[in-house]
């Protein structure tokens, strides 16, 4: 088995603490290095997963020659800054989705990392979901012909953005789940979406103080003729038992596919103290070892890194996600369908 390589993860927040586990846990990675702005955050998460240097400065991480790759886990409209300055360090880079919130600052990232000869990934996870890749190997196989459309439904509940992210009014709950829900139609149907129309409202968050919409919908085509819709909300109620809502539908010319990501009833424990429905896809414990399709995107860019296994997703998907973005935000602003090729 190869030594151990050591990677970095620049970012401690909702999702940071799966990059943790995920190279603490993997024979082939060696957790080196972490950074938060926090300071207390870091620190504690030093202790707890026995990490040897700790920073709240980004720079101090990048220059350390025993880090080889890192994990970029920041708000997403943070990315392309601390990404450019990680390739032109020679780090390879797992970046969390959205790979950015412009079209410009997404190409500059996807060009310093080849012109640093840097291996880059876009953290889409879902292309790891269960459901998904068993819905991914039905098309390859032509159980259920060829696609038509898909009907996509991924929402949060308002705990999210008023309580959960800090930065919520700084983004939009289409960079935050439409980032996964694009990439899944986009890796589904095998194609790029060349047209876009979207509508949004602003009501509950502005009256919760937070400055950003409350839900989208859009209609995006694709170059062969696939339609898909998709709905990305945050202000679902709270006292749902679980903390999002995840529908999908897929027909095909021959067959149809439909999953329930949300209330799956797997487990459910009702104690004297609490009700708990844990969600056990996403990530979860097997005798103390992380699982979980969040923690096996981040094993399959370890193997990338230290085997040369390729990149389940390259630069150009966490561009072109980008671009679509874009066009769902213009759409919504103007009312008027967008073009993209």
């Amino acid at each position: 088995m190869p030594e151990p390589i050591g990677f970095g993860v620049i970012g401690l927040g909702v999702w940071g603490e799966t990059h943790l586990m995920a190279y603490t846990a993997d024979p082939l990675s060696r957790l080196a290095g972490i950074c938060d702005l926090n300071e207390t955050l870091a620190r504690g998460r030093a202790d707890q997963y026995n990490c040897p240097f700790v920073t709240t400065d980004y720079h101090e991480l990048l220059a350390r020659d025993d880090i080889s790759a890192v994990s970029i886990v920041t708000p997403d409209f943070l990315h392309r800054e601390i990404a450019v300055a990680a390739a032109k360090a020679g780090k390879h880079i797992l970046l969390e989705k959205p790979m950015a919130t412009t079209v410009e600052d997404a190409e500059a990232i996807a060009k310093a990392a080849d012109d640093a000869g840097v291996l880059l990934m876009v953290d889409f996870h879902n292309r790891w979901n269960p459901a998904f890749t068993k819905t991914k190997q039905a098309i390859l196989d032509g159980q259920i012909g060829e696609p038509q459309m898909i009907s996509l439904k991924l929402n949060d509940a308002f705990f999210v953005p008023t309580k959960m992210l800090s930065w919520a009014g700084r983004s939009t709950v289409v960079w935050f789940l439409g980032a996964h829900s694009v990439d899944l139609v986009r890796w589904l149907f095998d194609d790029e979406v060349v047209r876009v129309y979207a509508v949004s409202r602003s009501k509950v968050l502005t009256a919760a103080g937070v400055d950003t919409p409350d839900f989208f919908h859009y209609i995006v085509e694709l170059s062969r003729g696939g339609v898909a819709h998709i709905e990305n909300c945050w202000i679902l109620s709270d006292n749902m038992p679980t903390i999002f809502d995840f529908k999908f539908e897929l027909v095909g010319d021959r067959g149809t596919i439909f999953a329930d990501l949300s209330t799956h009833r797997t487990l459910q424990t009702y104690s004297a103290d609490e009700a708990a429905y844990p969600d056990l896809a996403v990530r979860y414990d097997v005798h103390g070892r992380p699982a979980g399709f969040g923690v096996e995107s981040i094993r399959s860019f370890i193997r990338a890194v230290v085997e040369g296994a390729p990149l389940p997703v390259s630069p150009r998907d966490g561009v072109e996600n980008t671009r679509v973005l874009v066009a769902v935000h213009e759409s919504a602003r103007t009312g008027l369908p967008v073009d993209l090729k």
